[in-house]
């Protein structure tokens, strides 16, 4: 599904609807339909991709064309924020445990914290290069993400770097699964909720409350699921033990 730009809060919100609308119209054809990450083994994940732009005055802030792609200063700095602060960021945009099993090489789900041009295997992809369309799309998110969060989230890494003026590294190409000095995305719901835990950024955007809050969130559903006996569990060890 591709849900049309809007301003932040009504993305969300058309994000939401669509896929309440989606269940509905399945139900009442007597099917179901989920946007859980990975809900098979054998198959890609479901994502949630984000495309994100700025204006100034009704004018589109990360173009410059004069810039090399006609990306502006402040679309550097703003990609350079959403890099820099990824792995604080990540329990907003993979919440269950479920969702990390969709970070797997060769799966067009990102493994590394790079930014490439028009490359579907970086977290990051600047699109629109030379027009005034020109955005950033973060790959990171799975279907499942609540869009007010995971948006909140990005902006706030964003801002971030754009007050600090934070410098753009250089972009990536090629197999970014295979970019061995670049900075990996938490595997796992314990590793992003460590992150979330000991983020100053966020923290600072959401308060110390609201973080807190979510950690324990994370934390919960990692202790319910450590109590769950699984169906892999019963199929590999029923004969073994």
């Amino acid at each position: 599904m591709n849900i049309r730009y809007s301003d932040a809060l009504a993305c969300a919100d058309h994000h939401t609807l669509a896929k309440h609308a989606a269940k509905e119209i399945a139900w009442q054809q007597g099917h179901a339909v989920t946007f859980i990450s990975k809900w098979d083994q054998a198959r890609v994940g479901s994502a949630s991709h984000v495309h994100q732009s700025l204006t100034a005055k009704g004018e589109p802030a990360f173009f410059d064309k004069n810039a090399t792609l006609g990306k502006s200063s402040i679309m550097d700095h703003y990609l350079a924020g959403l890099l820099a602060h990824a792995p604080d960021y990540t329990y907003f945009l993979a919440p269950y445990i479920n969702s990390y099993k969709r970070f797997a090489k060769g799966s067009f789900a990102p493994t590394n914290v790079v930014w490439s041009v028009d490359n579907r295997t970086s977290a990051f992809r600047l699109c629109g290069a030379d027009s005034k369309s020109i955005r950033v799309e973060c790959r990171i998110p799975g279907a499942d993400i609540n869009p007010y969060l995971a948006q909140a989230a990005m902006l706030a890494a964003g801002i971030d770097g754009i007050e600090k003026a934070l410098p753009l590294p250089d972009a990536c190409s090629g197999d970014n699964y295979e970019a061995s000095n670049a900075q990996q995305l938490p595997r796992t719901l314990y590793a992003s909720s460590d992150k979330l835990e000991s983020s100053s950024m966020l923290k600072k955007a959401f308060g110390e409350q609201v973080v807190e809050h979510y950690v324990r969130c994370a934390r919960w559903e990692l202790e319910e699921f450590e109590k769950t006996v699984t169906n892999w569990e019963l199929k590999r060890g029923f004969e073994r033990a």
